[in-house]
């Protein structure tokens, strides 16, 4: 059967009011196909990009199930890689639950303890955390697990990427073994097969879109560019054309992207149009940030990967990826950041010499080829520095190293001959060169032989 109103599934009508109140009038395919099968207590394993709704289709069977306040100890978990990401699940909890008497926390790292510690002292029905704050509550005493019976992980891509599988095996082993598991993951490589052999316990496998395929909504392109400066001069182009109203810029590094906020807020924007998060900006300041995006106040956010999965922006126009994600699958969500809620978007990535291997990586993960463009002709093309080219030479050798073992690399060969043992090795050469060309012909290897008797060619011949 179809579905195609949320009233066809067994929710009440509380959260059946909270979706009319959002403007939600037919499920994802996302949410056809988990919120039945989660309501049936299976354990779940999702497939689905970004932006396909899937915050929702766990979150409404699971307040379904636990439907009203009880007791002070939580009853669900939902663990999340980032504290974006739980912020963001938090939100999306108040929203659909804001008819219930449902109670809940949001716990994670960068601020102390204390306000969260004594909401659930008040008493909790569902915790949404990111695994080592909860580990630390955990620890303290402060959190009681023996009524927990729904696990959420979301993200668990980007879980095995960070290295919180210690941390999940930990939970797993204080929570109770008599639960249901739902597992949401964009992409489903080796370590999340793993992972999900590990807990979940017969799942049923949601796939709503092929692994780590990108946005249908999305326009795709790449530029070749030779050099930083080069990126900077283009960026600074694109983001001025009349089309880039809210653009999210990915850089790979804090200093990366301290040094594009510098650069925008110097020669493009006024300061208060960009902003810029990173791992070491406090969480207040990112929180407030993200907002500021949020309600169209900053035209232009700069961010490194811990934002990628943290920000559900619906009028994103573009995202530019200033350098290319060394985590491929991280490609796929930062692209997701634009191209949501049914809207069209643009994703722009920048690739020097050296990052060109990872976008073929990239490319295969995607199961598409990136179209290209040339660089506008307004956009000055500038000259590589002789230290970065040298650091793209010895990256594009190292690639090569990585394919090939056996590979030397014509940076190692160029790198030898500018040592003095290179240069004492050439000069070694030139001198062995001329002294052979100065000697008879006769005398040299491979001449004339001087006669002298000569051999049978026959092997019946006299010795």
């Amino acid at each position: 059967m179809d579905i195609t109103s949320f009233d066809q599934f067994e929710l009440n009508r509380q959260l059946l009011n909270a979706v009319a109140d959002l403007g939600y009038t037919e499920p994802t395919p996302i949410q056809q196909k988990t919120i039945p099968i989660s309501l049936g207590n299976h354990d779940v394993l999702g497939i689905a990009q970004t932006g396909t709704g899937k915050t929702a289709a766990y979150l409404l069977p699971l307040l379904m199930k636990i439907k009203y306040a009880q007791g002070k100890n939580p009853r669900a978990l939902i663990l999340a890689p980032t504290r974006e990401l739980a912020i963001q699940i938090s939100k999306a909890v108040t929203e659909l639950a804001k008819y219930t008497d449902l109670r809940h926390v949001v716990a994670y790292g960068g601020l102390g303890p204390k306000t969260q510690i004594e909401t659930l002292q008040q008493g909790v029905d569902m915790v949404v955390a990111t695994p080592g704050r909860f580990m630390d509550l955990y620890r303290a005493g402060e959190l009681v697990t023996k009524d927990i019976r729904t696990l959420v992980l979301d993200e668990a891509d980007k879980m095995m990427d960070m290295g919180f599988m210690p941390q999940i095996r930990a939970i797993l082993e204080v929570i109770p073994t008599k639960r249901q598991n739902l597992l949401f993951s964009a992409t489903f490589g080796g370590r999340v097969e793993r992972l999900s052999g590990e807990f979940l316990e017969a799942p049923v496998k949601i796939e709503v879109t092929p692994q780590a395929s990108t946005a249908d909504m999305v326009d795709q392109v790449i530029y070749e560019v030779p050099n930083f400066r080069t990126k900077i001069n283009l960026l600074e182009h694109l983001l001025t054309q009349d089309d880039a109203q809210r653009v999210i810029v990915f850089a790979r590094t804090k200093t990366s992207a301290e040094n594009i906020y510098k650069f925008l807020t110097r020669k493009v924007f006024e300061p208060n149009q960009v902003r810029v998060i990173h791992a070491n900006k406090g969480q207040n300041t990112r929180i407030n940030s993200m907002e500021a995006f949020k309600e169209g106040n900053v035209r232009v956010l700069v961010a490194t990967d811990v934002a990628a999965r943290g920000i559900d922006v619906a009028e994103v126009s573009h995202v530019i990826n200033f350098d290319v994600p060394l985590i491929y699958e991280d490609y796929v969500h930062r692209i997701g950041r634009t191209g949501r809620a049914n809207r069209t978007g643009r994703a722009i990535t920048f690739v020097t010499m050296m990052e060109n291997y990872h976008v073929e990586k990239i490319e295969r993960i995607i199961r598409m080829t990136v179209p290209r463009q040339p660089v506008p002709a307004e956009v000055e093309i500038t000259e590589t520095p002789f230290d970065e080219e040298q650091e793209m030479l010895r990256a594009v050798d190292e690639q090569r190293r990585k394919e090939d073992p056996t590979f030397k690399g014509a940076f190692h060969e160029k790198k030898f001959k500018n040592t003095a043992d290179g240069r004492a090795s050439q000069l070694a050469k030139v001198k062995a060169a001329k002294k052979a060309a100065s000697r008879p012909k006769s005398a040299r290897p491979g001449g004339p032989r001087p006669a002298g008797p000569k051999r049978s060619s026959s092997r019946g011949g006299k010795r």
